[in-house]
């Protein structure tokens, strides 16, 4: 009787839990992103951003939003680590892609690396948000000015659920926005990529 009792509680506490890969090149404020997330959504501080160093490897974060946790990949972004992003894809059900949209020298390469991105067979299905990270500086592109730049290549997105959002990872400006915009995606895409249970 008390295994039956026992399973039906497990059964009722169940939680789905979500992976979602954090992408983009080095410098593009991918880990502050991941503190600022930890620092809303936990009520904890976060590293103070003049203490974080570049990512080598991978930073991981975990929340509970509603009945669901989301873990967090924060993946290094130099080109000599974008070889081991591929080993997340078949995991993940959701990609979040920052862009810095301060550093218009890199733009172009930015473009290239979200196209190989989004092209990849493992991540067929999954939603995709991009971020335009530090919208509190002057010189930032646009949010439209980003949408015309990756225009073309949102095309290879097909009927994918996908968005572009401003953000201010140092401050904080729309990061719960982008977390309830994934979260309702994660849900609307439980066929494709079911939840594990825990």
């Amino acid at each position: 009787m008390y295994t039956l009792l026992s399973g039906f509680h497990k059964y009722l506490t169940r939680r789905e839990e979500y992976y979602i890969v954090i992408l983009g090149l080095d410098n593009a404020g991918k880990t502050t992103l991941l503190e600022r997330i930890k620092s809303i959504f936990l009520g904890v501080l976060g590293l103070s951003p003049d203490r974080i160093a570049p990512t080598v490897g991978l930073n991981i974060g975990k929340i509970d939003v509603n009945r669901s946790r989301l873990n967090f990949w924060d993946l290094g972004g130099q080109r000599e680590l974008h070889g081991i992003w591929e080993k997340y894809y078949s995991e993940c059900h959701a990609i979040i892609f920052v862009v810095d949209s301060t550093d218009k020298e890199r733009i172009e390469e930015c473009k290239e690396i979200f196209e190989k991105i989004i092209t990849n067979e493992e991540v067929e299905g999954v939603p995709v948000l991009m971020l335009a990270n530090k919208q509190d500086l002057p010189n930032s592109l646009k949010v439209e000015e980003i949408k015309e730049i990756f225009n073309k290549i949102a095309l290879k997105l097909g009927a994918r659920d996908s968005r572009v959002l401003p953000i201010s990872a140092l401050e904080g400006e729309g990061v719960r926005e982008a977390i309830d915009w994934l979260c309702l995606r994660l849900q609307r895409n439980k066929q494709n990529r079911p939840p594990i249970f825990k």
